[in-house]
């Protein structure tokens, strides 16, 4: 129902939007906006109000994200319900940054975490980060300085099996791929050094050697991952001295390298001491062997980030070097940046020690995996790869479609997604698969009914290719 609600700004003060959303807030507070009841459209409101269409949609945005109003493509604005601090943490999860302006519109290029909390969490430490101590909002950051941060990663990684961790073995960075980046600089040597990777792997590998001008070569796999006798000859052809791999979630196939086939690989490093680093983004859930810088503590270097447990938008990437190797690591990071802002560092070090953290991230996986189970519902009478604890799926295409075709078919339906040829090497050969990404800041509906679209697309290749 409409309403005949008058508003009016009076001697209010600040910026208009402020002015307009404070206004409303104190409508509701007062009765005079009841539950259910549906705001004037921004231009008539802004007309009355004599101020811009955008300031009056600023301020219904503002107070759609605080809970107070609900937007409703095609109805209107209406006053939200009353809701105590978890509904309102549950109506952000529903309702936060959905793509509502085409209804079938879905990004699956890249995972986009639920929010179980973390957004609240993020406001309130830089509420405090305001409050804190003005020489770290003057100073350039030291090694000494981060030592509190460092600490808390080092605790937040004890259960990771990537042997003993002391706080000095951390290099914070700029999010997993500036990781990525700083380590091949600590790692690379010789004029013409060459860094291995997955026949298909994820294209930050790739792009961070290209930036480093070095050459960039293939290993093949096969359903364990990285083939040790490939790998040996490639090193023995080559002369490469590092190799980048994720063996717990490989991107983008969401393989996992098992133990023995891992010690095969180390076995392989060791004799022709070949740095191994293990980007170790993806994992949601428990690691299900030890990782490279256990099982080679003089070879292994270990990159993992927040982005994908809490948020990517913070670039929260730490990097834990293996022996002897921390020097050179921090020379790097040091010699590119500087180290991190101290606001940011900071940041990090309040979300890793709040104690609700552990449950968030606990309460993230669970969404995530809500999602994939709705994928594997629609889709699990094809040809796929996923794990509950992993933001992706891996769907290798029915005879009829190729990559190129299927993604541009998906895109027409609203729906990216992304074509194995964006994880082979230049020169590589893809297979006729996608990897389709986890969007939890859709509805678990409009996720599913993406899904459903797919399944309809798969049934129906424009043609049969026989034999």
């Amino acid at each position: 129902m409409g309403t005949m609600w008058s508003a009016d700004l009076g001697a209010k003060s600040g910026p208009k939007y402020r002015r307009v959303a404070e206004t409303i807030r104190g409508a509701i507070d007062a009765g005079t906006l009841s539950v259910g009841t549906k705001l004037p459209p921004v231009r008539e409101l802004a007309y009355q109000l004599s101020i811009t269409p955008g300031t009056v949609a600023r301020a219904y945005s503002v107070l759609t994200d605080e809970g107070i109003l609900v937007a409703e493509v095609g109805r209107g604005t209406f006053v939200a319900e009353k809701m105590t601090a978890l509904q309102d943490d549950v109506w952000s999860r529903q309702l936060h940054i959905q793509e509502e302006r085409d209804p079938k519109h879905v990004s699956l290029f890249s995972p986009r975490i639920a929010d179980m909390g973390q957004v609240a969490a993020i406001r309130e430490a830089m509420h405090k980060i305001a409050d804190c101590d003005p020489h770290k909002l003057l100073n350039y950051p030291t090694r000494d300085g981060y030592a509190p941060v460092r600490t808390a990663v080092a605790k937040w990684l004890s259960k990771a099996p990537i042997g003993p961790v002391r706080e000095r073995d951390i290099v914070l960075t700029h999010g997993g791929q500036n990781g990525l980046m700083i380590t091949m600089q600590a790692c690379l040597r010789g004029p013409s050094p060459v860094v291995m990777v997955e026949d298909l792997a994820y294209a930050g590998f790739r792009r961070a050697a290209d930036m480093l001008r070095t050459n960039v070569v293939g290993v093949a796999m096969d359903e364990h991952g990285i083939r040790p006798d490939i790998l040996e000859l490639m090193i023995r052809k080559t002369g490469a001295t590092v190799l980048c791999t994720s063996p717990e979630v490989h991107n983008p196939t969401g393989l996992f390298t098992p133990l023995e086939r891992r010690l095969e690989i180390v076995e392989v490093a060791r004799r022709h001491n070949v740095q191994l680093i293990e980007d170790d983004c993806y994992r949601l859930g428990q690691a299900q062997a030890p990782s490279y810088r256990s099982l080679a503590p003089e070879l292994g270097w270990y990159v993992t980030s927040l982005s994908k447990l809490l948020t990517p938008s913070l670039r929260a990437g730490f990097v834990v070097a293996p022996e002897g190797g921390v020097n050179i690591l921090r020379r790097a990071a040091e010699y590119s940046f500087f180290g991190l802002a101290q606001p940011m560092a900071e940041l990090i070090r309040i979300l890793l020690t709040d104690p609700r953290m552990p449950q968030l991230m606990d309460d993230v996986r669970t969404e995530m995996a809500r999602y994939v189970r709705v994928a594997v519902n629609a889709l699990g009478g094809f040809d796929i790869n996923w794990s509950p604890d992993v933001p992706f799926i891996w769907l290798r295409l029915p005879a009829g479609w190729r990559a190129g075709p299927f993604t541009r078919a998906a895109e027409a339906e609203g729906i990216q997604i992304r074509s194995a040829d964006e994880f082979a090497l230049r020169d590589g050969r893809a297979p006729h698969a996608v990897r389709i990404a986890v969007n939890a800041h859709v509805s678990i509906r409009k996720f599913e009914d993406a899904m459903v679209r797919l399944r309809g697309l798969l049934d129906n290749p424009p043609e049969q290719i026989s034999g």
